[in-house]
């Protein structure tokens, strides 16, 4: 039976500035136009969750709102057919948790475009300590491969290593044989960079480094960058010949102050890495080899485990760059 009301983070807006998040109930009725309603059992916490929590407008507009851009849950109803009731699904990303009342609610109703089944591989609480942030960060490993990048090539740098898919980054890359270097500001994370599999820790400070030059010595086969700013533009100058460079970020600056030699005179390829809108079919693509050959054995490692009473602390503390790995959020009562 589909129940009247359900819990859920309610963000609302107190003056032209300042929100408040409460854990109250919504109605059911409130929930947007959408074929499918799915009961959400796990959720995750993204950068851009705090940002929607703490009504950021380039994030979400309209408010009250439920954020959440990630959600893992069971199917309730589903009125197109693409999916059974009972069916597990993933939701990621395109308007969920933004403008869509996202997964920090017990449910959710979206178009059912919006969902994959859940891979065979994987349960509803493994995807969510993926989420969006382990789409993005399979999806830049993904575009490493593609680009030709193989781990006898030489070093992979991860830029912004302590993050949630910097992180995952780093676990995916040991697992598929690259020796990966990852860069960090938190030099007292080495020991759980060294657990997901890195095999040297290096400063950001190393990282820019002489990046006031038009080219740098290289050094990386292949970069993932979740930073932006200097510690991209300089990733891309050390890289070597023929070398790719995803980026997905924009923690450090949304600026990028850079020259053309890398890509004339080295052939470096920058590829642009978006979860949001990526396409369904490369979609089940990644999240098929996130349950198949690049299943993490350490993925426990990277998860803090909240309730939705317990997201408030860490909304600031991501916010401030104080949160390691990712935050998996259990709405199950």
């Amino acid at each position: 039976m589909i129940p009247e009301t359900f819990k859920a983070m309610i963000v609302e807006q107190t003056e032209p500035k300042k929100f408040s998040r409460t854990i109250g109930e919504k109605a059911m009725a409130d929930l947007p136009e959408g074929d499918l309603l799915v009961k959400v059992h796990y959720s995750s916490l993204n950068f851009k969750d705090a940002l929607s929590a703490t009504g950021n407008p380039g994030v979400t507009r309209k408010f009250p709102h439920t954020p959440g851009i990630d959600a893992a849950g069971e199917v309730v109803q589903c009125d197109s057919g693409a999916f059974a009731v009972g069916d597990q699904v993933i939701v990621t990303s395109y308007d969920l948790g933004m403008n869509t009342a996202g997964g920090y609610g017990e449910y959710i109703r979206v178009p059912s475009k919006w969902a994959l089944k859940l891979p065979q591989g994987l349960t509803l609480r493994e995807s969510m300590i993926y989420g969006t942030a382990g789409l993005t960060a399979a999806l830049s490993v993904l575009r490493l491969e593609q680009g030709g990048v193989k781990p006898e090539d030489g070093d992979i740098l991860v830029n912004g290593a302590t993050g949630g898919v910097g992180s995952i980054a780093v676990s995916i890359l040991a697992k598929a044989g690259y020796r990966v270097v990852a860069a960090t500001g938190k030099p007292e994370q080495a020991q759980f960079l060294t657990d997901l599999g890195a095999a040297e820790i290096i400063s950001r400070e190393e990282v820019v480094k002489g990046s006031e030059r038009p080219m740098m010595k290289e050094r990386w086969a292949g970069v993932i960058d979740v930073a932006g700013g200097e510690p991209l533009a300089a990733a891309i100058k050390s890289t070597r010949y023929g070398g790719v460079v995803t980026c997905c970020g924009l923690v450090a600056s949304m600026e990028l102050n850079l020259n053309v030699f890398p890509f004339i005179l080295r052939g470096v390829s920058l590829i642009g890495i978006d979860s949001a809108e990526c396409p369904m079919s490369y979609r089940t693509q990644t999240w098929a080899r996130l349950a198949g050959d690049w299943k993490l054995d350490n993925l426990e490692e990277t998860v803090t485990e909240v309730t939705l009473e317990g997201l408030e602390e860490k909304i600031f503390a991501i916010l401030k760059g104080q949160v390691s790995g990712r935050t998996l959020v259990n709405l199950q009562s």
